[in-house]
């Protein structure tokens, strides 16, 4: 019924500015389907964004990227604070894993309690979602942690949990505290869910955003507009 009733408001159309219109398309989808991620934009210079390609740096470089990125504390009582802001894919996360362990793993690992930050975690590669929750599980059995599944692909992906990493595993017997935020989003929300669910994790702070693991911008006919849907979603086991 909203749908036809919006169908037959041909009106809005006339307005004459372009970004006034998108947003009050914006505005009228949003308040039909309920859903923040789906926006109407104009973008007459749209270009599609290309995955960036983590340039070769040599070890100082790579160290001082990681050090401005991640923020590493020991608090009192033995326990350790990492705040990421953004989960590395496992592509990545093998090229720079020899300088992870060394400025950042190894010295949580001897902590006797780990608050993770995730309150400012909006980005991030699904791939790092198994990469980060393997580090908080036994090495065996493997768990199936989670599916992704991609609807213009029709494909539903396993993620697993790994059976060999870089350097020691957390363990599953140590305190894991997640802080969340109304900006842990995507990725961040998934990690934080499986670990949860695994009961290997509390979770405190903020009902996070919601995001979805992949957003896709569609154009809309032969105009300069352009919609954002959701195109993939988490399934937990």
């Amino acid at each position: 019924e909203a749908i036809d009733a919006a169908s037959t408001n041909t009106e809005i159309l006339n307005i004459p500015d372009p970004e006034t219109l998108a947003n009050v398309l914006t505005m009228g989808v949003q308040s039909t389907i309920n859903d923040k991620r789906l926006k109407v934009l104009y973008e007459p210079d749209y270009v599609p964004p290309v995955t960036a390609q983590m340039p070769p740096l040599p070890p100082e470089q790579l160290a001082a990227v990681i050090q401005s990125s991640i923020k590493l504390d020991i608090l009192d009582g033995n326990v350790g604070y990492l705040r990421i802001d953004h989960i590395l894919g496992e592509e990545v996360a093998d090229k720079i894993g020899s300088l992870l362990l060394e400025l950042v793993w190894n010295k949580i690992l001897p902590t006797s309690a780990l608050i993770f930050d995730m309150r400012y975690t909006s980005s991030g590669d699904v791939s790092g979602i198994p990469f980060i929750v393997s580090y908080f599980t036994e090495a065996e059995p493997p768990i199936h942690i989670d599916s992704v599944y991609d609807r213009p692909a029709d494909i539903t992906t396993e993620l697993w949990s790994m059976p060999k990493l870089l350097g020691e595993r957390y363990g599953t017997k140590k305190p894991l505290i997640i802080l969340t935020s109304k900006n842990t989003k995507g990725t961040a929300e998934d990690v934080t869910y499986c670990l949860q669910n695994l009961k290997r994790a509390t979770v405190i702070g903020e009902r996070s955003a919601g995001g979805s693991v992949k957003i896709d911008t569609i154009k809309v006919g032969d105009t300069d507009f352009y919609i954002t849907v959701p195109t993939a979603k988490s399934i937990n086991p």
